[in-house]
Protein backbone atom coordinates (compact mmCIF):
# COMPACT_ATOMS: atom_id res chain seq x y z
CA UNK A 1 0.00 0.00 0.00
CA UNK A 2 1.46 3.36 -1.01
CA UNK A 3 1.82 6.15 1.53
CA UNK A 4 -0.94 8.74 1.26
CA UNK A 5 -1.33 12.44 1.96
CA UNK A 6 -4.48 12.64 4.09
CA UNK A 7 -6.44 15.59 5.46
CA UNK A 8 -8.68 14.86 8.44
CA UNK A 9 -10.94 17.65 9.71
CA UNK A 10 -13.35 17.99 12.62
CA UNK A 11 -14.41 20.59 15.15
CA UNK A 12 -11.88 19.94 17.94
CA UNK A 13 -8.50 18.29 18.44
CA UNK A 14 -9.86 15.77 20.94
CA UNK A 15 -12.36 15.23 23.70
CA UNK A 16 -15.32 12.94 23.23
CA UNK A 17 -17.00 11.13 20.41
CA UNK A 18 -16.01 11.97 16.85
CA UNK A 19 -13.20 14.32 17.87
CA UNK A 20 -11.51 11.55 19.83
CA UNK A 21 -12.02 9.13 16.93
CA UNK A 22 -10.35 11.52 14.48
CA UNK A 23 -7.41 12.04 16.84
CA UNK A 24 -6.98 8.26 17.21
CA UNK A 25 -7.28 7.79 13.45
CA UNK A 26 -4.75 10.54 12.69
CA UNK A 27 -2.18 9.03 15.03
CA UNK A 28 -2.81 5.50 13.77
CA UNK A 29 -2.45 6.42 10.10
CA UNK A 30 0.69 8.45 10.80
CA UNK A 31 2.17 5.47 12.63
CA UNK A 32 1.69 3.46 9.43
CA UNK A 33 3.73 5.97 7.45
CA UNK A 34 0.99 8.11 5.93
CA UNK A 35 1.39 11.89 5.90
CA UNK A 36 -1.53 13.16 7.96
CA UNK A 37 -2.76 16.71 8.46
CA UNK A 38 -5.27 16.98 11.31
CA UNK A 39 -7.29 20.21 11.01
CA UNK A 40 -9.75 21.38 13.65
CA UNK A 41 -11.68 24.44 14.79
CA UNK A 42 -10.52 24.33 18.40
CA UNK A 43 -7.44 22.91 20.12
CA UNK A 44 -8.46 21.15 23.32
CA UNK A 45 -6.17 22.06 26.24
CA UNK A 46 -4.51 19.16 27.98
CA UNK A 47 -5.19 16.70 25.16
CA UNK A 48 -1.94 16.00 23.26
CA UNK A 49 -1.76 15.54 19.49
CA UNK A 50 0.58 12.85 18.22
CA UNK A 51 3.84 14.58 17.17
CA UNK A 52 3.87 12.57 13.92
CA UNK A 53 0.65 14.36 12.90
CA UNK A 54 0.68 17.88 11.43
CA UNK A 55 -1.89 19.89 13.41
CA UNK A 56 -3.68 22.87 11.83
CA UNK A 57 -6.00 25.10 13.87
CA UNK A 58 -8.42 26.77 11.41
CA UNK A 59 -10.41 28.64 14.07
CA UNK A 60 -13.98 28.56 15.29
CA UNK A 61 -15.52 31.05 12.82
CA UNK A 62 -17.22 29.04 10.09
CA UNK A 63 -16.42 31.29 7.14
CA UNK A 64 -12.79 31.79 8.08
CA UNK A 65 -12.35 28.05 8.68
CA UNK A 66 -13.71 27.22 5.22
CA UNK A 67 -11.31 29.69 3.59
CA UNK A 68 -8.33 28.36 5.54
CA UNK A 69 -9.20 24.80 4.57
CA UNK A 70 -9.50 25.84 0.93
CA UNK A 71 -6.09 27.55 1.04
CA UNK A 72 -4.59 24.45 2.65
CA UNK A 73 -5.96 22.28 -0.16
CA UNK A 74 -4.59 24.66 -2.80
CA UNK A 75 -1.11 24.45 -1.26
CA UNK A 76 -1.09 20.68 -0.70
CA UNK A 77 -1.98 17.86 -3.04
CA UNK A 78 -3.97 15.55 -0.79
CA UNK A 79 -4.82 12.04 -1.92
CA UNK A 80 -8.00 12.02 0.17
CA UNK A 81 -9.83 14.42 2.51
CA UNK A 82 -12.29 13.43 5.22
CA UNK A 83 -14.47 15.13 7.83
CA UNK A 84 -16.17 13.88 10.99
CA UNK A 85 -19.46 15.27 12.39
CA UNK A 86 -22.06 16.97 10.26
CA UNK A 87 -21.04 20.62 10.59
CA UNK A 88 -17.44 19.78 9.67
CA UNK A 89 -18.62 17.70 6.71
CA UNK A 90 -20.44 20.70 5.24
CA UNK A 91 -17.50 23.03 5.81
CA UNK A 92 -15.00 20.68 4.20
CA UNK A 93 -17.32 20.19 1.22
CA UNK A 94 -17.53 23.96 0.78
CA UNK A 95 -13.75 24.27 1.04
CA UNK A 96 -13.31 21.53 -1.57
CA UNK A 97 -15.56 23.49 -3.95
CA UNK A 98 -13.52 26.64 -3.37
CA UNK A 99 -10.08 25.05 -3.70
CA UNK A 100 -10.84 23.24 -6.04
CA UNK A 101 -9.21 19.84 -5.50
CA UNK A 102 -9.62 16.44 -7.09
CA UNK A 103 -9.02 14.71 -3.76
CA UNK A 104 -11.94 12.37 -2.97
CA UNK A 105 -14.10 13.65 -0.09
CA UNK A 106 -15.30 11.31 2.66
CA UNK A 107 -17.99 12.53 5.06
CA UNK A 108 -18.47 10.69 8.34
CA UNK A 109 -21.67 10.76 10.42
CA UNK A 110 -21.50 10.08 14.15
CA UNK A 111 -24.99 10.82 15.49
CA UNK A 112 -28.67 10.35 14.81
CA UNK A 113 -29.74 13.82 15.94
CA UNK A 114 -26.90 16.15 14.95
CA UNK A 115 -29.25 17.86 12.50
CA UNK A 116 -30.92 19.47 15.54
CA UNK A 117 -27.76 21.23 16.69
CA UNK A 118 -27.45 24.06 14.16
CA UNK A 119 -28.02 25.18 10.59
CA UNK A 120 -24.82 23.77 9.14
CA UNK A 121 -25.38 20.50 10.96
CA UNK A 122 -28.89 20.35 9.54
CA UNK A 123 -27.49 21.02 6.07
CA UNK A 124 -25.40 17.83 6.28
CA UNK A 125 -28.63 15.85 6.58
CA UNK A 126 -31.33 17.80 4.73
CA UNK A 127 -28.78 18.81 2.10
CA UNK A 128 -27.46 15.31 1.60
CA UNK A 129 -28.80 15.15 -2.00
CA UNK A 130 -26.39 18.04 -2.76
CA UNK A 131 -23.55 16.57 -0.72
CA UNK A 132 -23.75 13.38 -2.74
CA UNK A 133 -22.66 15.42 -5.76
CA UNK A 134 -19.27 16.20 -4.20
CA UNK A 135 -18.66 13.39 -1.67
CA UNK A 136 -17.12 10.12 -2.82
CA UNK A 137 -18.12 8.15 0.30
CA UNK A 138 -20.55 8.46 3.19
CA UNK A 139 -19.52 6.65 6.37
CA UNK A 140 -21.69 5.82 9.36
CA UNK A 141 -20.18 4.60 12.62
CA UNK A 142 -22.77 1.85 13.06
CA UNK A 143 -25.23 -0.16 10.98
CA UNK A 144 -27.99 1.90 12.56
CA UNK A 145 -26.49 5.16 11.31
CA UNK A 146 -25.94 3.72 7.83
CA UNK A 147 -29.56 2.56 7.65
CA UNK A 148 -30.78 6.02 8.69
CA UNK A 149 -28.50 7.77 6.18
CA UNK A 150 -29.79 5.66 3.30
CA UNK A 151 -33.48 5.27 4.17
CA UNK A 152 -34.24 8.61 5.81
CA UNK A 153 -31.67 11.01 4.39
CA UNK A 154 -31.23 9.48 0.92
CA UNK A 155 -27.52 8.77 0.98
CA UNK A 156 -26.48 6.66 -2.04
CA UNK A 157 -26.46 3.05 -0.79
CA UNK A 158 -23.62 2.05 -3.13
CA UNK A 159 -21.36 4.77 -1.69
CA UNK A 160 -22.36 4.48 1.97
CA UNK A 161 -20.61 2.12 4.35
CA UNK A 162 -20.19 1.34 8.00
CA UNK A 163 -16.85 1.72 9.77
CA UNK A 164 -16.96 1.19 13.51
CA UNK A 165 -15.06 3.68 15.62
CA UNK A 166 -11.49 2.59 16.44
CA UNK A 167 -11.34 2.08 20.20
CA UNK A 168 -8.06 1.71 22.14
CA UNK A 169 -8.93 -1.23 24.36
CA UNK A 170 -8.28 -1.20 28.09
CA UNK A 171 -6.36 -3.83 30.03
CA UNK A 172 -8.60 -6.75 30.92
CA UNK A 173 -9.07 -7.79 34.54
CA UNK A 174 -9.68 -11.34 35.73
CA UNK A 175 -13.03 -12.55 37.02
CA UNK A 176 -11.47 -12.85 40.47
CA UNK A 177 -10.27 -9.24 40.39
CA UNK A 178 -13.71 -7.97 39.39
CA UNK A 179 -15.45 -10.07 42.06
CA UNK A 180 -13.11 -8.71 44.76
CA UNK A 181 -14.08 -5.10 44.07
CA UNK A 182 -16.67 -3.28 46.19
CA UNK A 183 -20.11 -2.77 44.60
CA UNK A 184 -19.23 0.23 42.47
CA UNK A 185 -21.19 1.22 39.35
CA UNK A 186 -19.04 3.10 36.85
CA UNK A 187 -20.17 5.43 34.06
CA UNK A 188 -18.17 7.53 31.60
CA UNK A 189 -19.55 10.16 29.27
CA UNK A 190 -20.33 13.78 28.60
CA UNK A 191 -22.65 15.23 31.24
CA UNK A 192 -25.36 16.25 28.78
CA UNK A 193 -28.98 15.24 28.47
CA UNK A 194 -28.51 12.72 25.66
CA UNK A 195 -26.14 10.65 27.80
CA UNK A 196 -28.87 9.98 30.38
CA UNK A 197 -26.81 10.41 33.56
CA UNK A 198 -29.91 11.79 35.28
CA UNK A 199 -31.64 8.47 34.63
CA UNK A 200 -28.63 6.66 36.09
CA UNK A 201 -28.66 8.73 39.28
CA UNK A 202 -32.40 8.09 39.64
CA UNK A 203 -31.74 4.37 39.16
CA UNK A 204 -28.81 4.39 41.58
CA UNK A 205 -31.03 5.86 44.29
CA UNK A 206 -33.29 2.80 43.85
CA UNK A 207 -30.54 0.16 44.21
CA UNK A 208 -30.98 -2.42 46.97
CA UNK A 209 -27.35 -3.65 46.88
CA UNK A 210 -25.79 -2.78 50.26
CA UNK A 211 -23.00 -0.16 50.21
CA UNK A 212 -23.31 0.45 46.46
CA UNK A 213 -21.49 3.48 45.09
CA UNK A 214 -21.55 5.33 41.78
CA UNK A 215 -18.49 6.83 40.07
CA UNK A 216 -19.03 9.10 37.05
CA UNK A 217 -16.25 10.27 34.76
CA UNK A 218 -16.87 13.20 32.41
CA UNK A 219 -17.93 16.81 32.38
CA UNK A 220 -20.54 18.90 30.64
CA UNK A 221 -23.42 21.35 30.99
CA UNK A 222 -25.54 19.11 33.24
CA UNK A 223 -22.96 18.65 35.98
CA UNK A 224 -24.52 21.07 38.48
CA UNK A 225 -28.01 19.69 37.85
CA UNK A 226 -26.79 16.13 38.34
CA UNK A 227 -25.03 16.99 41.60
CA UNK A 228 -28.20 18.71 42.79
CA UNK A 229 -30.27 15.67 41.79
CA UNK A 230 -27.99 13.35 43.76
CA UNK A 231 -28.36 15.58 46.84
CA UNK A 232 -32.15 15.75 46.50
CA UNK A 233 -32.34 11.94 46.25
CA UNK A 234 -30.16 11.55 49.34
CA UNK A 235 -27.27 9.76 47.61
CA UNK A 236 -24.76 12.59 47.20
CA UNK A 237 -22.42 10.94 49.71
CA UNK A 238 -22.32 7.80 47.54
CA UNK A 239 -21.97 9.45 44.12
CA UNK A 240 -18.53 10.63 43.04
CA UNK A 241 -18.07 12.99 40.09
CA UNK A 242 -14.51 12.75 38.78
CA UNK A 243 -14.84 15.38 36.05
CA UNK A 244 -13.00 14.89 32.77
CA UNK A 245 -10.81 11.77 32.91
CA UNK A 246 -7.71 11.09 30.84
CA UNK A 247 -8.73 7.46 30.43
CA UNK A 248 -11.85 5.42 31.14
CA UNK A 249 -9.58 3.21 33.27
CA UNK A 250 -9.91 5.86 36.01
CA UNK A 251 -13.55 4.79 36.34
CA UNK A 252 -13.69 1.24 35.03
CA UNK A 253 -10.65 0.23 37.06
CA UNK A 254 -12.74 0.88 40.19
CA UNK A 255 -16.06 -0.56 39.08
CA UNK A 256 -17.69 -3.95 39.26
CA UNK A 257 -20.37 -3.00 36.71
CA UNK A 258 -20.53 -0.35 33.95
CA UNK A 259 -23.68 1.63 33.15
CA UNK A 260 -24.39 3.27 29.77
CA UNK A 261 -27.74 5.05 30.23
CA UNK A 262 -27.78 7.08 26.99
CA UNK A 263 -31.03 8.35 25.51
CA UNK A 264 -29.42 8.16 22.07
CA UNK A 265 -26.13 6.57 21.05
CA UNK A 266 -24.83 6.07 17.53
CA UNK A 267 -22.00 3.77 18.59
CA UNK A 268 -20.74 3.95 22.18
CA UNK A 269 -16.97 3.92 22.63
CA UNK A 270 -17.36 3.76 26.41
CA UNK A 271 -19.41 0.56 26.03
CA UNK A 272 -16.53 -1.08 24.18
CA UNK A 273 -14.00 0.21 26.72
CA UNK A 274 -16.07 -1.25 29.58
CA UNK A 275 -16.25 -4.64 27.86
CA UNK A 276 -12.50 -4.61 27.22
CA UNK A 277 -11.93 -3.87 30.92
CA UNK A 278 -13.87 -7.09 31.75
CA UNK A 279 -16.95 -5.36 33.15
CA UNK A 280 -20.53 -6.48 32.70
CA UNK A 281 -22.45 -3.65 31.01
CA UNK A 282 -26.01 -2.49 31.63
CA UNK A 283 -27.08 -0.13 28.87
CA UNK A 284 -30.20 1.56 27.59
CA UNK A 285 -31.64 -0.10 24.51
CA UNK A 286 -30.62 2.51 21.94
CA UNK A 287 -29.18 1.66 18.56
CA UNK A 288 -25.45 1.96 19.25
CA UNK A 289 -25.42 -0.02 22.50
CA UNK A 290 -27.76 -2.64 21.06
CA UNK A 291 -25.46 -3.20 18.10
CA UNK A 292 -22.45 -3.71 20.36
CA UNK A 293 -24.05 -5.79 23.10
CA UNK A 294 -26.91 -7.81 21.61
CA UNK A 295 -26.12 -11.51 21.67
CA UNK A 296 -22.67 -11.02 23.18
CA UNK A 297 -22.46 -9.50 26.63
CA UNK A 298 -24.34 -7.14 28.89
CA UNK A 299 -27.99 -6.35 29.42
CA UNK A 300 -30.25 -3.83 27.68
CA UNK A 301 -33.07 -1.95 29.40
CA UNK A 302 -35.66 0.46 27.98
CA UNK A 303 -34.39 3.98 27.34
CA UNK A 304 -35.17 6.34 30.21
CA UNK A 305 -36.50 3.58 32.51
CA UNK A 306 -34.82 4.13 35.88
CA UNK A 307 -36.71 1.27 37.54
CA UNK A 308 -35.55 -1.27 34.94
CA UNK A 309 -32.02 0.14 35.04
CA UNK A 310 -31.88 -0.22 38.83
CA UNK A 311 -33.09 -3.83 38.71
CA UNK A 312 -30.53 -4.73 36.04
CA UNK A 313 -27.69 -3.06 37.96
CA UNK A 314 -28.64 -4.91 41.18
CA UNK A 315 -28.68 -8.17 39.22
CA UNK A 316 -25.29 -7.48 37.61
CA UNK A 317 -23.69 -6.51 40.93
CA UNK A 318 -24.88 -9.79 42.49
CA UNK A 319 -23.87 -12.10 39.62
CA UNK A 320 -20.43 -13.74 39.42
CA UNK A 321 -18.46 -11.97 36.69
CA UNK A 322 -17.74 -13.73 33.38
CA UNK A 323 -15.46 -11.38 31.43
CA UNK A 324 -14.63 -13.62 28.46
CA UNK A 325 -17.60 -12.86 26.15
CA UNK A 326 -17.30 -9.10 26.62
CA UNK A 327 -13.53 -9.02 26.21
CA UNK A 328 -13.87 -11.06 23.04
CA UNK A 329 -16.57 -8.79 21.66
CA UNK A 330 -14.50 -5.68 22.40
CA UNK A 331 -11.75 -6.92 20.08
CA UNK A 332 -14.14 -6.48 17.13
CA UNK A 333 -13.90 -2.72 17.73
CA UNK A 334 -10.19 -2.35 18.49
CA UNK A 335 -8.23 0.64 17.26
CA UNK A 336 -6.31 -1.59 14.86
CA UNK A 337 -9.50 -3.00 13.35
CA UNK A 338 -10.98 0.47 12.81
CA UNK A 339 -7.79 1.97 11.39
CA UNK A 340 -7.49 -1.00 9.02
CA UNK A 341 -10.92 -0.22 7.56
CA UNK A 342 -10.24 3.49 7.18
CA UNK A 343 -6.87 2.81 5.58
CA UNK A 344 -8.43 0.44 3.04
CA UNK A 345 -11.13 2.97 2.21
CA UNK A 346 -8.66 5.82 1.74
CA UNK A 347 -6.28 3.68 -0.34
CA UNK A 348 -9.12 2.51 -2.57
CA UNK A 349 -10.34 6.06 -3.21
CA UNK A 350 -6.85 7.44 -3.78
CA UNK A 351 -5.98 4.77 -6.33
CA UNK A 352 -2.50 3.64 -7.36
CA UNK A 353 -1.08 7.17 -7.65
Amino acid sequence: MRKLDILLYTRASGGGGAERVWSILAAGLAARGHRVVFAFDERMPGIPIDPAVEAVDVGARHGAAVLKLARLMRRRRFDVIAAAVSVSCVKLALAKALAPTRAPLVVSYHGFEEYKTGRLSAAAYYGLPLLRLVASRFVGVSDGIVEALVSRWHAPAARTERIYNPVPLLAAATAEEIAARPPVVGAVGRLSREKGMDVLIDAFARLTTPDARLVIGGDGPERDNLMRQAAELGVADRVRFLGRVASATEVYGLARVAAVPSRTEAFGMTTVEALSASLPVVASDCAGSREILAGYAGELVPVGDAVALAAALDKALAAPPDPAPGVGRARDFSAEAGIDQWERLFAGLAGPG
